[in-house]
């Protein structure tokens, strides 16, 4: 047992309980201070914002340390809290710390006036919030991991509702709690198969076992099925639309940024770290779920018109990249290819943390966006970035990363993946050197269209003329808001230029769920990220921004020498048409019209045409998930209709009720046998 004792021998494990316990501090002086906007805004997420940099610097330093075990006496009596700090919780709480950070940071300035909630109590939701992530990636026993996993779910299900005057807003909300409990049945059902009937739920313990093929398969299908469910997997994707839009931004962001990517910590943990036994075809299981995902999220974002639902969709997308490079990883471990498993490894935990950053700092802008205009629908939007340059230039930076353009995070996330797709040619068999190359061409498609989308959601939004005239009064972000995107848009660009560095702090990470990893290959490259060898592929950030800062330096210096200096302001280009209006150029329907085209099959398309005896005709086309209809309405259905036939039983009559209790006991007394 692991006790505190002098502050100058605490350990990494020690601090980070600290972090813990005064971010619920925090929350518990949110609730003393309910409707104190200013303490709550310019004090308390300030604070907490200060303790998720402590937080990323404990982790930094852990990740390179042994691992750091406790028990706390908690919970029941025979059933402590078990805790554990290895490299895996560290990447995590690195990511957690340096995430929140940023977003705590934008929050102080996003709730000057509150969200339908009291700020105090938003404040107590939020903190607990982060509270039962840390804790969720320090458990070491199913029981202390359950408790937390619910504790997340019910602070974050809060504060999806923190507008609950709203009908759609409740709706989202139920939907939400409705999948994590689903989800959360398939994680109890896992642990229960992992602890191989010892009655000892500790996670050393299942370790220990060797499960037979059948039932480490069925343990892995559960962790697939209870953290793809929390992580927007399909077909349990259908809260993740729901639920991002209804959340006020920061909120949005945590849950795309961090908590996704809790879900995606439970099946490294599951799949890596607590099973001991690699199947080929979990790999393959993996890998299809992950690229379907990915395929449907890319693919509904291009055609969205609601700015929060747009990067929802993206989100499901990335989350299915990352899923995918788990699974190849877990292939080439089943077949003894360590290198080549800690390269898919390497790649899936990078895109992890980069999607972490840009994608928050695009939740972060749409809630500027929000706050600015009033509007979240792309087709009232246009030329922010003339009113709101603050905004635009850090989330032009989170564009580049999302479209995986260099010298961005993005960018390095998923040349690494594509390489990894790449070297498979040592596969045993000859179907999946086949199947590889084809899901290699379909993270191509899919990184294309990401692009696509990230292009429609800038443009339209900052770009052009704005669509109503009210857009010319918006107000650009305020100083917490623009520091949270700073530092996020920091992150975004630290993540692209030092990718041998990151790699380094991930290293650990490989080595302790597939014994390899890069960091000695990239060291002897110096400044050139080398996955596998100089002959094969090679990137190198820092020379590609030197090359575009030389660019963009000489056009600057020939700009003042040919012109000395000089600059005029002329309209644009008008196509010989002199009287063009803001309803003349592409709409975020029209932009996306295309890939609707393409991709019909996908959508469930409801349009409506306008009639002769319209006094204001209009056309208007609505997509949506044809899944909705496909399961999850049949399901609906069945669940009424047992509901209403286990009704029958409820009569209301103590004799028939008494009736029940007889039949049951002859039943029991003829089946049973002495």
């Amino acid at each position: 047992m692991h006790s505190f004792a002098h502050p100058a021998t605490w350990l990494h494990l020690d601090w980070v309980l600290v972090v813990v316990l005064v971010w619920l501090l925090i929350g518990a002086a949110g609730v003393m201070a309910l409707r104190r906007f200013r303490f709550v805004a310019t004090v308390l997420f300030p604070l907490g914002a200060f303790f998720s940099i402590v937080l990323m610097a404990v982790a930094l330093s852990a990740a390179f340390a042994d691992p750091e075990v406790a028990v706390l006496p908690l919970g029941l009596p025979q059933l402590p809290f078990h805790l554990r700090l290895d490299s895996l919780s560290s990447f995590f709480l690195l990511l957690i710390g340096g995430v929140s950070a940023g977003v705590s940071t934008f929050a102080a300035g996003y709730f000057r006036k509150g969200e339908g909630t009291p700020p105090g109590l938003i404040c107590l939701e939020y903190h607990v919030f982060l509270a039962s992530i840390a804790l969720v990636v320090l458990a070491d026993d199913a029981y202390v991991f359950m408790v937390v996993w619910e504790t997340m779910a019910f602070s974050s299900f809060f504060l999806v509702m923190a507008n609950h005057r709203i009908p759609e807003i409740r709706r989202a909300g139920y939907l939400y709690m409705l999948v994590a409990h689903i989800g959360a049945l398939g994680i109890l059902l896992c642990f229960g198969l992992l602890q191989a009937n010892t009655g000892d739920y500790t996670f050393a313990n299942m370790r220990s076992q060797h499960l037979t093929p059948f039932w480490g398969s069925v343990a892995f299908c559960l962790a697939v099925f209870g953290f793809g469910a929390k992580a927007g997997l399909l077909p349990l994707h259908a809260w993740l639309p729901e639920a991002h839009p209804a959340a006020p931004s920061p909120f949005s962001a945590l849950m795309s940024g961090v908590m996704l990517k809790i879900a995606l910590y439970g099946i490294l943990r599951v799949g890596f770290d607590l099973l001991q036994t690699r199947i080929w075809w979990w790999g393959v299981l993996l890998m299809a779920v992950g690229l379907a995902s990915a395929l449907f999220g890319v693919v509904f974002s291009t055609v969205q018109v609601e700015m929060k639902r747009l990067l929802a969709y993206s989100s499901i997308e990335n989350i299915g990249l990352i899923c995918a490079g788990l699974g190849l990883s877990m292939l080439f471990a089943s077949y003894g290819m360590q290198a080549y498993s800690a390269l898919a490894l390497t790649a899936a935990l990078y895109h992890t943390i980069s999607h972490a950053f840009f994608k928050s700092l695009l939740f972060c802008s749409t809630g500027a966006v929000l706050h600015a205009t009033g509007e979240r629908s792309l087709g009232k939007l246009g030329g922010l970035m003339r009113f709101m340059p603050w905004v635009a230039w850090p989330t032009l930076i989170g564009v580049l990363s999302c479209a995986g353009l260099p010298p961005f995070g993005g960018f390095v996330a998923e040349w690494l993946l594509l390489q990894s797709f790449l070297f498979t040619t040592g596969l045993p068999s000859s179907f999946l050197d086949m199947l590889v190359p084809v899901m290699a061409a379909m993270i191509a498609l899919i990184a294309a269209l990401s692009g696509y989308t990230m292009v429609k959601y800038f443009g339209v939004i900052f770009l052009g003329q704005p669509r109503d005239e009210k857009l010319a009064n918006a107000h650009d972000a305020g100083l917490w808001e623009r520091l949270g995107m700073l530092w996020l848009a920091v992150g975004c660009v630290m993540l692209g230029l030092f990718p041998n560095q990151v790699i380094a702090v991930m290293d650990p990470v490989t080595k302790l769920l597939v014994q390899a990893g890069l960091a000695h290959t990239v060291a002897d490259n110096g400044w050139l990220l080398v996955p596998v060898h100089m002959d094969r592929a090679s990137y190198a950030p820092a020379i590609f921004l030197l090359g575009v800062l030389t660019t963009f330096g000489l056009t600057f210096l020939l700009v003042r020498k040919l012109y000395h200096g000089r600059m005029r302001r002329v309209p644009p280009w008008d196509c010989g048409h002199p009287w063009q209006t803001a309803r003349m150029q592409d709409s975020a329907e029209g932009f996306g019209q295309p890939i609707r085209q393409i991709f019909e099959p996908f959508f469930r398309i409801d349009r409506h045409l306008p009639t002769a005896f319209d006094a204001q005709p209009s056309y208007k086309v609505q997509v949506e998930d044809p899944l909705w209809y496909w399961l999850y309405l049949p399901l609906v259905r069945l669940v009424e209709w047992v509901s209403r036939l286990v009704g029958l039983l409820q009569q209301g009559r103590i004799a028939v009720y008494l009736m029940y209790s007889f039949v049951t006991l002859i039943v029991v007394l003829l089946v049973v046998k002495r």
